[in-house]
Parts: structure tokens; sequence; C-alpha cells
């Protein structure tokens, strides 16, 4: 089997190389020539000038997998393969976009005879060796030709995928998945913080978090992960208090406002991470301002916080 794939950064390039593992030619094509060279040398992707030339050299029904930012460059580049691509080929779009753009593509792109994927993937830079969790959306002829991919990619041929739906459905499902992950990052930050600042015990959260591994109900990649970051710096000295913030976290939100749904965890976890982003602290300016002008409390000056 023989595909195409279109932008090798770290999940991507990831990608190719796991696929390359399980006996697929990835013809790789990427912006940067020196991401490209690297999975040449280190994955054995065929490299390719553009995306034109990927594309010539595979054989119908030709699969185009793209791992590219949401947006303008997703849109970009789809339009840029629809004179490239024929009836009966594939795009896969392996990226986080928003459900609606996914929608919107598949429809455009079957009016153009050719089939999409929108491929909701989780597992990040682990996912080269544990395999990736795919959430797919397509219509069920579309999802059998890109089967065998999916079968590599995920954990084991028979788990860690799954066709959940109809075009957009996959990326939906992402967007739910990646709010809860904001919720339960925020819950395990909360706690640790507590411990933390019980400073009469002088807690070890390094040897804490590596007991919650074993047999708590808390147990979870999140706290595996957590507890060997602390192992080695337990006081987090080299991390700024900044925490950016995906598209689908903000989605994930305003999804639950359009539905009516109740989803106050997940859209406070959100609402945390824009607080650690504001540099300026305007709002907690006005909060002290406001406390001295009705109560006379102290204002503290920039030089004054301890």
């Amino acid at each position: 089997m023989k595909i195409c794939m279109i932008g090798l950064g770290k999940m991507g390039g990831n990608m190719a190389t796991r696929l390359c593992r399980g006996g697929v030619e990835v013809v790789g094509y990427d912006h940067s020539p020196e991401a490209l060279n690297q999975w040449v040398r280190e994955a054995g992707v065929i490299a390719s000038g553009s995306p034109a030339m990927a594309i010539s050299q595979l054989e119908a029904p030709r699969i185009v997998w793209m791992m590219l930012p949401s947006g303008s460059v997703t849109e970009d580049q789809i339009e840029a393969l629809i004179p490239l691509l024929e009836a009966g080929d594939v795009i896969v779009d392996g990226g986080n976009s928003n459900y609606h753009d996914s929608q919107r593509r598949g429809a455009r792109l079957a009016g153009e005879g050719i089939g999409f994927m929108d491929a909701g993937t989780s597992g990040g830079i682990w996912g080269l060796e544990n395999g990736y969790c795919l959430m797919v959306g397509a219509e069920p002829g579309v999802a059998a030709v890109v089967e065998p991919l999916l079968r590599i990619l995920a954990p084991a041929p028979d788990r860690g995928w799954a066709h959940v739906g109809p075009v957009g459905a996959g990326h939906f499902v992402k967007m739910v998945h990646n709010g809860i992950e904001y919720g339960m990052m925020q819950a395990l930050a909360e706690g640790l913080t507590l411990l933390e600042g019980k400073q009469e015990f002088a807690l070890d959260l390094a040897r804490i978090t590596a007991l919650w591994r074993e047999g708590s109900v808390v147990r979870s990649w999140l706290l595996d992960l957590t507890a060997q970051a602390l192992q080695s710096d337990a006081r987090l000295g080299g991390i700024a208090p900044y925490v950016a913030d995906s598209g689908e976290g903000r989605w994930t939100a305003i999804e639950a406002i359009e539905q009516g749904v109740a989803a106050p965890v997940l859209s406070l976890a959100l609402q945390m991470r824009f607080q650690s982003q504001d540099e300026r602290g305007y709002g907690f300016k006005l909060l002290s301002l406001m406390r001295n002008a009705f109560g006379g409390h102290a204002i503290k000056g920039p030089n004054e916080i301890t």
C-alpha cells in the first residue's frame, strides 16, 4: 500500500514512521525541507518536492493523509488538492479541525466525487511506540478504503480505532475528548496544589503520585505522566505558570452552550487556562481597587507581592 502524507511535523512524522514500520510506502511532503529530510533518514519516507509530485506516484484509489494546523492552512491545502485528484480518491484530515469545517469540506469533496475522512487523533509524542487512538468520521465506503492504515496506526489492529459516524463525527468526538482532558488535568493540578500547600506535612508529591498509580480510583495515563515528571523536578522551578489552550477546548465550551448542556467543569478548566495567560492581570487589579474602595483594604504595589 502506498499513500501520500502532507505535514511532517512531530505528530505527522511519527505517524508516517509507524506506517512505514507497518509496511506502508509513505510519499511525504512538508513545507520544511529539513523536516522532510529528517523523516526520509529516520523512517524511510519517500521525499516529494510537492503534493502534486507525491500524488503522481500513487495508484487509485489514492489516499492523501494531511496532518496540518486547523483553519486556513488545511482549507487551502484541500482546495489545492482537488484538481490533482479523481473520483474515488480519498483525503484524510488527521489534524484538529473544527467539526463544522469537516462537514462542509466533506460535502464539497463529495460534489467532486472525492472521499473525505475526518480523523480525530490522540496519542501525542507517545503514539509512535504505543499507537494512536483514532476517532474517524466518513462514509462506510471511504472508511473501508482507509481501514488498513487505521489498523497500523492504532495500538492494535482490533482496538484503539473506531469509525464513529458520518463525516464530522470524528472531529466532534475528538473535540469532546479534549474538553474532558482539560477537566481531568485541572482536577489533578488543583489537588496537587492543595497537597503542595500543606507545608506542615512536608508531603512528597513525587512519592504520592507514584502511590496513586497503584490501584487507586484516580489512576490514569495523565497521572502516570505527572508522576514521572515530578520524579525529576517536584518544585517545577523551570516552568512558567502559563498554560496554552487549543481550539478544541474552546469549541467544546461553545458546543455545550449551543446544546444547552451544563458543562461547568470543562468550561471552568478552559477559563483557568485563560487566567494563566493574562500577563496584565488587569481584572485582579480591579478587584484590589474595589476592595480598597468599599472596605479600605490595602493595595499592594508591584514590588510588595511576596
